[in-house]
């Protein structure tokens, strides 16, 4: 991630090769095109700049790039609001001058913070990084997520268990959703922060470790939040379908609260309240909240 010139290469690259002429309003010029997608002389008529001036921007020399050219390329490569914004943080981060690799330190949760989500006993709720660094829980957030919790790896970190822990395929039932999620925004914010140690240490972790993850992080898909429906199969109450939001915290740099809600009297909405049964049991008292699924 250190070579941010690169990365801009083949983010333009890869949205480029995914927008057909057709989707683009342009004529295809018969059958026997060689480039997939668009070729770069579309797209700079598209986005009203010259041909030499996109493929300087394609090989990672943004220069005195102003923003209303990069708005228009955004246009015309079609750059959804994730997308356009991480075309704009790498521009940026080319921009300025590299200062060196901060030292890694730990993230520290506000009392404040602590509080909110502790006060939110019906609802499964924690707090995350743009690293996915689970940083704090309340008591059903992590008997919601104990799996998570089981590894024995610190700190605790979403992309980690989806992609390197065997158990990840059978609680999230949509684990491609999953992954696909956690990559995307993974690449958002190694756009954001390209010299942050721990994410880069973390790529190269799954990058080494995982093929899937490396497949998908080659994609350069980049996304702000995931989807807002989960749905999961818990060791001990078996399948759950969750809604949540996700709480920016503005003096907080990259951390927001995640809060889950179940539909009233819905057989997840049932099983919540077993697993927060459970959750209020001391640990080493603790047993199964229920010999037989709710429902």
């Amino acid at each position: 991630m250190d070579d941010v010139p690169a990365e801009l290469s083949d983010f333009l690259t890869s949205r480029r090769a995914r927008i057909t002429p057709e989707m683009a309003g342009l004529p295809a010029f018969g059958r026997n095109r060689r480039v997939k997608g668009l070729r770069r002389e579309e797209v700079a008529l598209l986005a009203g700049i010259s041909v030499e001036y996109f493929t300087r921007l394609e090989r990672g020399k943004v220069g005195s790039a102003s923003d209303d050219v990069l708005d228009a390329v955004a246009r015309a490569l079609q750059l959804d609001t994730a997308e356009r914004a991480h075309l704009f943080d790498l521009a940026r981060q080319i921009n300025t001058t590299r200062t060196p690799r901060r030292p890694a330190k730990q993230e520290r949760v506000r009392p404040t913070v602590q509080q909110i989500i502790h006060g939110l006993v019906d609802h499964p709720a924690y707090v995350r990084n743009a690293r996915l660094d689970v940083l704090a829980t309340n008591p059903l957030g992590a008997a919601l997520y104990a799996p998570l919790f089981d590894s024995a790896s610190r700190p605790v970190n979403i992309a980690r268990f989806v992609f390197l822990d065997p158990h990840a395929a059978e609680f999230f039932t949509d684990w491609d959703t999953i992954a696909n999620d956690s990559v995307a925004i993974l690449r958002a914010e190694a756009g954001r922060d390209p010299y942050d140690r721990r994410l880069s240490d973390l790529v190269g972790e799954l990058s080494t470790r995982s093929d899937d993850f490396r497949v998908r992080w080659a994609a350069h898909n980049v996304q702000l939040s995931c989807a807002t429906v989960k749905h999961l199969h818990h060791p001990l109450v078996g399948d759950l379908t969750l809604t949540y939001e996700a709480l920016h915290l503005p003096n907080d740099a990259g951390q927001r609260i995640l809060v889950y809600a179940a539909e009233p009297a819905s057989r997840t909405a049932e099983a919540l309240g077993l697993l927060a049964s459970w959750a209020a049991q001391p640990r080493e008292a603790a047993t199964e909240p229920s010999d037989t699924h709710p429902g």
